[in-house]
């Protein structure tokens, strides 16, 4: 009898109609105007870019950066925003090494819906803690992902450091 793991936050992510977006605007768009930056899962906010946590994490510490610019492609970014993403990709490396203390990192963007991006329409690079037999039998012949923290205790942990930054 095949034994099952619920994740019922998931259903919200699999049921949106991400071919349209509310009013005409995309979530990462919408995001930094949240208002609160906890529930958002904003980290931290620069001039072009701010740095936050996926919602639907691979791993925990999943974070991203991603410009306010609504844009699809590097092309339309200028100089100053590619700088300061790879400075923002740069700090999230660094508090995720002090707050997990990871083995490694997967750091890569899937430009368009063929290369793989669940927001084809606002380019966002994608920043993923990873250890030493992370990918187990869980992921490979359960195609479940088990996360040993919520994601509040996790931005509470990042958020901490970031601080004392």
């Amino acid at each position: 009898m095949p034994e099952h793991l619920w994740a019922p936050w998931r259903l919200k992510y699999i049921e949106a109609d991400k071919a349209t977006e509310p009013s005409c605007e995309c979530v990462f768009c919408a995001l930094p105007k949240h208002g609160n930056d906890r529930e958002s899962l904003i980290l931290a906010r620069g001039e072009t870019m701010y740095v936050v946590m996926n919602r639907y994490p691979y791993t925990n510490g999943h974070l991203m950066v991603i410009p306010y610019a609504h844009a699809a492609d590097l092309e339309v970014l200028d100089d100053a925003s590619l700088l300061e993403a790879n400075v923002w990709l740069r700090a999230a490396m660094g508090w995720l090494r002090q707050a997990y203390g990871p083995q490694g990192f997967n750091i890569g963007m899937n430009l368009g819906s063929a290369a793989g991006a669940g927001v084809p329409n606002h380019l966002h690079w994608h920043i993923l803690p990873r250890w030493a037999g992370d990918t187990n039998f869980m992921t490979t012949v359960g195609e479940v992902r088990v996360h040993p923290t919520s994601l509040e205790d996790t931005y509470d942990r990042l958020h901490a450091i970031l601080s004392w930054s």
